[in-house]
């Protein structure tokens, strides 16, 4: 450890350190716009320019490593001074163009111009106009003119998603960032460069010019796009979902995320198939009811089968409140042994950075509460091509997706789907009950690593709006959930899984005394030996390791 003095506070940092690291370490913000924990040094943008006593000129924090003895000052005249040159200099060809900028509330720059910069410019001739509008990939678009070469984005591409893509061309204040000739910006996670750019440079071609980010609401939960379980935040405004961005966890997805993760696990919470009310099969086919016709119907349809004749279909994206409930359900209330979830894998789509195999957010969960995929899978469609499953519940999982399933369906007697929208097998149902979608419940996803982690409603429901009636429902900072009371139109009437299922069974006489997903989740804590100990408190925002039983492998 090295003995240093920052900003009059004596400290012990790490040998090997860089100053930067060492001030951010102790909560000690030195500006910087190049500078990035996850990419390497490149000292460009001298923003982090520091007095460090006898060195004959202010040096870049950055790039200078810490010494014993260091005696270091990030706030002194001279280093005051080199920081509002920097921003005079930064800001000479750069536009004043924010209340149009997509990055406006997010721009360092902008920030800075406040707290570092003199507040006006000496600079009286016209500035350099460059390229605007440009289409980098199908994902990312740049204006050049705003770009401050901080080679972030350059680095990014080639030291995290290993496709060098972009390059600097030209010199001096002509500098221009593009792509190598024939190339396209179009690596599987080109969107994380958006993120990282300090400045409104490069921009989201699908989230562009919709909304600023203080008339939206930033909620923590995880993306259920595949098996890792990447923290992100699902950005919301009048109830609907606008975009999704990385958030950062050491442990499993550090700052960034994929741009498949971003784009398509939310399309369909917007959607128009949603379900948007209860249905059951009548003459003229499915017909909207309301929820307690449509469990009268469920229960009245059960206690036609023996319990041998039932089986129970659930899915990975179910959360592990929903798979425990699932479980109990099957076992306590329909007395049915078949319980199966169908996989959802694409060898072909799986890297070495993020993205899994597994498209599925929780099948870790699930297994843990003794769902299985497989052989009880086949077991359950060869049950219903014998005859001998008549009876099947379907819970989150479009089976009719998969062909064998579709020829078989047809053949049962009855069947009923929990499902936040519309599909194959949904419109195959005698009853259909909608389900919320992971961005409109509590709950937890445990990921192939076994790490358990918070979801959390960024959209409303009716069913939330009742449950918080009577309260104030309030703007909240850009780390809470949001639900904007002019967007009542926009409310689905879907429920959790658990609570559909609690609903049913208390129909047919076994009651599941739970009023929240919290309640829930610590009844499986102390059922379930894996998730010992576990609270919501607890797993707070970057989740907690399943316990490892004896004889258990741990997880790769």
């Amino acid at each position: 450890m090295a003995k240093i003095t920052l900003d009059g506070k004596e400290l012990e940092v790490p040998n090997g350190s860089t100053i930067i690291e060492a001030a951010r370490a102790n909560g000690i913000e030195i500006p910087h716009f190049c500078w990035h924990p996850k990419l390497s040094v490149s000292g460009n943008c001298r923003m982090c320019l520091v007095e460090v006593e006898k060195a004959p000129k202010l040096v870049i924090a950055c790039a200078t490593t810490v010494t014993d003895g260091m005696v270091v000052q990030t706030s002194s005249p001279r280093v005051i001074n080199a920081r509002e040159a920097v921003m005079e200099f930064l800001l000479i060809n750069h536009p004043l163009d924010c209340p149009i900028c997509d990055e406006a509330g997010e721009c360092k720059l902008q920030d800075y111009a406040y707290k570092h910069s003199v507040g006006y410019s000496r600079f009286e001739e016209d500035k350099v106009h460059k390229p605007k509008r440009v289409e980098l990939g199908p994902h990312v678009l740049l204006d050049v003119e705003r770009c401050i070469m901080c080679s972030r984005c350059v680095r990014f591409c080639d030291e995290v998603a290993k496709k060098p893509q972009l390059v600097f061309t030209q010199r001096g204040d002509h500098v221009q960032l593009t792509t190598f000739p024939g190339e396209a910006l179009d690596n599987p996670y080109s969107m994380n460069v958006i993120d990282i750019c300090p400045v409104g440079a490069l921009t989201s071609r699908h989230f562009r010019f919709k909304a600023r980010v203080w008339e939206m609401s930033a909620t923590e939960t995880v993306c259920p796009g595949c098996s890792r379980g990447c923290n992100m935040y699902t950005w919301v405004r009048n109830n609907e979902i606008l975009r999704q961005t990385p958030r950062f966890n050491p442990e499993v997805n550090e700052y960034w995320m994929c741009d498949a993760g971003r784009l398509n696990t939310f399309p369909h919470v917007n959607a128009e198939t949603r379900v948007k009310s209860p249905m059951v099969k009548r003459d003229a086919g499915l017909t909207e009811v309301g929820w307690d016709e449509a469990t009268a119907q469920v229960v009245t349809g059960f206690k036609l089968f023996r319990k041998s004749e039932i089986a129970v279909v659930g899915s990975a994206y179910l959360t592990n409140e929903d798979a425990y409930v699932l479980m109990r359900f099957a076992k306590e209330v329909l007395g049915s042994k078949q319980v199966a979830f169908m996989t959802h894998v694409n060898p072909h789509d799986q890297d070495t950075l993020l993205v899994r195999a597994d498209k599925m957010p929780n099948a870790r969960g699930v297994e843990e509460f003794g769902m299985q995929s497989g052989p009880a899978l086949e077991a359950v469609a060869r049950g219903i091509r014998e005859g001998t499953i008549k009876a099947l519940l379907v819970c989150e999982e479009d089976l009719a997706s998969d062909s064998t399933f579709h020829q078989l369906l047809g053949r049962l007697e009855y069947l009923v789907v929990t499902s936040p929208n519309e599909n194959e097998t949904t419109r195959l149902a005698d009853v259909v009950l909608p389900s919320s979608t992971f961005a409109e419940k509590n709950g937890t996803f445990t990921n192939f690593q076994g790490r358990v982690q918070r979801i959390r409603p960024s959209v409303a429901t009716i069913e939330q709006d009742r449950a918080l009636d009577g309260f104030a429902m309030t703007r909240t900072d850009k780390f809470g959930s949001q639900f904007d009371r002019w967007a009542r139109g926009t409310r689905r009437d879907a429920r959790p899984t658990w609570r559909v299922l609690a609903g049913i069974a208390s129909l047919m006489g076994v009651k599941f005394k739970h009023n929240s997903a919290e309640e829930l989740f610590n009844d499986i804590a102390g059922a379930n030996e894996a998730f010992r100990g576990m609270t919501y408190r607890k797993l707070g925002n970057r989740g907690l390791p399943l316990a490892i039983r004896k004889g258990s492998a741990v997880p790769a």
